[in-house]
């Protein structure tokens, strides 16, 4: 599927960045270039480090910023498709920067729509969050407009060969701030800090955002927006996973939160479709045919008024499975 083909992912130095670069750099060694385009020149420092491109000859890092119009479109130069990953993503600091928020999230996903648009880009596939289906917090409907904004790119193409399309998930099990890491470093301390007892999240592991973003690639027709079938887990199971011995210490959700997520609404249900191992969420508006679309993938449309939350899930995590994903997905030293 990629070889010979010029890949960018924005915000590439991050966990999903950088997940997806060594399963490409493996899967496809034909590959003709991977750019890596991200503002932290450390983090960029820092990967180059684990790919050099002594090693890997199509690799590239390129410093530059999704708020920058003018560097995307020069990133963008000759590449095929592009993997939006850039986002300002902590509920709790874009609460508190919310126009800082808007720019990167909102103003950066117009950028890259406009870049690619402006190049010869075939495909791009943007990663949303399920803090965007039903947002209470600002970062939620940040990225509920970048959603948007990518599913409406496909109307507005003309006679380009363009493909946009969205994926939508939950928590990645071991990325960046999420609530694994930071509870192994907080039992050293022998307390651990508890939001809300009732709290629930979807999980996901990183390998498995990794190919829901690749099939987007592959088999997206333009505007769906894939939503995986994964399990959820009480954030009290995934304390005693970690810290049996620890301290429990309420304070209390953080501005912005939610107790349970959800990924797909009950509005959401009339344009839901069941394709196996994921939902899709089909736009109002296509320039393909729904009726082909179906037979080509096997979609069965969900029951109106269907709905999809992490509270409501029939797949959960227990205490001795989040032990095994801990160690087979964070690190396998870790004694839990």
């Amino acid at each position: 599927m990629l070889n010979n083909k010029a890949i960018l992912i924005t915000g590439g130095t991050g966990s999903l960045g950088r997940a997806l670069t060594k399963t490409i750099l493996e899967r496809w060694p034909d590959i003709k270039r991977l750019v890596i385009y991200s503002r932290d020149e450390q983090k960029q420092f820092q990967m180059a480090q684990e790919f050099p491109d002594s090693t890997y000859n199509a690799i590239r890092y390129f410093i530059g910023d999704v708020r920058d119009l003018d560097r995307l479109k020069r990133a963008f130069a000759g590449i095929d498709y592009v993997i939006h990953a850039a986002a300002m993503k902590h509920v709790h600091i874009a609460e508190y920067n919310p126009d800082e928020c808007i720019k990167t999230n909102v103003g950066g996903a117009e950028n890259v729509i406009k870049a690619s648009l402006s190049s010869n880009v075939s495909r791009v596939v943007a990663l949303s969050t399920d803090k965007a289906c039903a947002p209470i917090n600002l970062y939620g409907a940040t990225k509920l407009t970048s959603d948007k904004l990518f599913i409406a790119a496909n109307n507005i193409k003309g006679v380009q060969d363009i493909k946009f399309s969205v994926v939508r998930y939950g928590n990645v099990m071991g990325s960046n701030g999420s609530v694994i890491p930071f509870f192994l470093k907080k039992r050293k301390g022998g307390v651990l800090p508890i939001t809300d007892p009732s709290m629930t999240r979807f999980n996901i592991s990183l390998q498995d955002g990794v190919e829901m973003v690749l099939h987007a690639l592959e088999n997206a027709w333009g505007g769906e927006l894939y939503v995986p079938k994964i399990p959820s887990y009480r954030i009290m199971d995934v304390a005693k996973a970690i810290g049996p011995e620890c301290e429990y210490m309420i304070i209390g959700i953080r501005p912005g939160e939610k107790i349970h997520e959800e990924m797909i609404t009950s509005s959401d249900s009339y344009n839901t479709y069941d394709l196996g191992k994921y939902y899709v969420i089909l736009p109002t508006v296509t320039d393909w045919n729904l009726e082909e679309y179906k037979k080509a993938f096997h979609a069965q449309k969900v029951e109106n008024g269907f709905s999809y939350t992490s509270g409501e899930n029939k797949e959960w995590e227990t205490v001795e499975s989040l032990k095994d994903l801990i160690r087979k997905h964070v690190s396998s030293t870790i004694e839990i």
